[in-house]
């Protein structure tokens, strides 16, 4: 069936194409009697508006585009899923990007989303953004940070403290007698990543019996824990960390596997563990993870929250930052 045009319409009622455009959208400025005929002839010809010409030619879409570090980080995917449900309130939809940690994908995927003319951007980003997001901004699309804070607080922003999430884990490693943790985490230009180490640091720097190793991993994902823990394994005992914090629970999963998988290592009892985001699937491992819980729900929820405020703007608008405290969540790998 052929799609019915405005002009259709307006010759069906005896009208200016202008004034079906008004009833359908400013219906105030148009006779009710004028509105009536134009309603008869929509219904008679089955005419159905277009939304999303309509949005476009306004210059915004109702879509929200959000760009996350690891769509296969079940933290990522819960932050999505409490950004899509507020979207929804508001009849917005979400569009996802998966940056995967990579800086090239991070920026095509913020040239997509501006081409498309989405009603706003969220993004976690890889590294500092902030100059991108100016620009973004000032061709007339909004921007928030999600899970982290700029250099500047030019944008409002939606972050946990993470320096504080990585203080947590290292002092309740150290407050239950352990003496060498190693710290596991991947690239430093990943803020949060940088943020954790600092944290554990800071508390390391409070116990001066504690000491703290750095291990680097190319990314922050299941394969590359299971990489260090394995080699953790295979040191000898005495030169072995007594505890591991990982700088999310997709690497910590991946460092319990390794040590597990010939029962010579035994956590806790010979090296702790503590993740970080307290996914789902830390309680279900097969020693239930410690880690630091991130509330990830409210914090896409949020986000949206803050960006539906900065899409509406005024002169006297006040960027808002807003950071949650991180909370530690104890379970058997470091019950011991």
């Amino acid at each position: 069936m052929a799609t019915v045009s405005v002009r259709e319409v307006a010759a069906r009622a005896g009208v200016s194409v202008g004034t079906v455009s008004n009833v359908l959208n400013r219906p105030g400025k148009v006779s009710p009697a004028t509105v009536e005929r134009v309603q008869t002839a929509i219904s008679a010809l089955g005419f159905v508006r277009n939304d999303a010409a309509r949005r476009l030619r306004a210059g915004r879409s109702r879509s929200i585009g959000l760009v996350v570090l690891d769509v296969a980080n079940p933290f990522f995917t819960d932050v999505a899923c409490g950004a899509e449900d507020r979207a929804a309130e508001e009849g917005l939809t979400l569009l996802l990007g998966n940056s995967d940690e990579n800086i090239d994908r991070e920026s095509a995927y913020l040239d997509l989303f501006e081409e498309q003319r989405v009603h706003g951007v969220l993004i976690s980003p890889l590294g500092e953004v902030g100059d991108r997001l100016m620009r973004l901004r000032a061709r007339g699309t909004p921007t928030v940070p999600v899970d982290r804070q700029t250099a500047v607080h030019s944008f409002s922003s939606v972050a946990v403290d993470d320096v504080a999430g990585g203080h947590l884990a290292a002092e309740h490693l150290a407050s239950i007698g352990r003496t060498r943790i190693a710290f596991v985490g991947g690239l430093q230009s990943i803020r949060q990543v940088a943020d954790r180490l600092e944290g554990a640091r800071q508390a390391v720097r409070e116990h001066p019996n504690v000491s703290l190793e750095v291990i680097s991993t190319e990314s922050l994902s299941v394969l590359q824990g299971r990489f260090v823990g394995e080699q953790l394994r295979a040191r000898d005992p005495v030169d072995r960390p007594d505890a591991v914090f990982a700088a999310n629970d997709l690497l910590a999963i991946g460092v319990l596997q390794a040590l597990s998988m010939l029962g010579d290592v035994r956590v806790p009892e010979d090296v702790a563990l503590i993740g970080y985001d307290d996914i789902a699937f830390a309680a279900a491992a097969i020693v239930p993870l410690s880690s630091i819980h991130q509330p990830s729900a409210l914090i896409g929820h949020t986000a949206v929250d803050l960006l539906l405020r900065e899409a509406a703007g005024g002169d006297d608008f006040v960027h808002e930052q807003i950071e949650f405290q991180p909370e530690l969540i104890v379970r058997e790998s470091t019950a011991g």
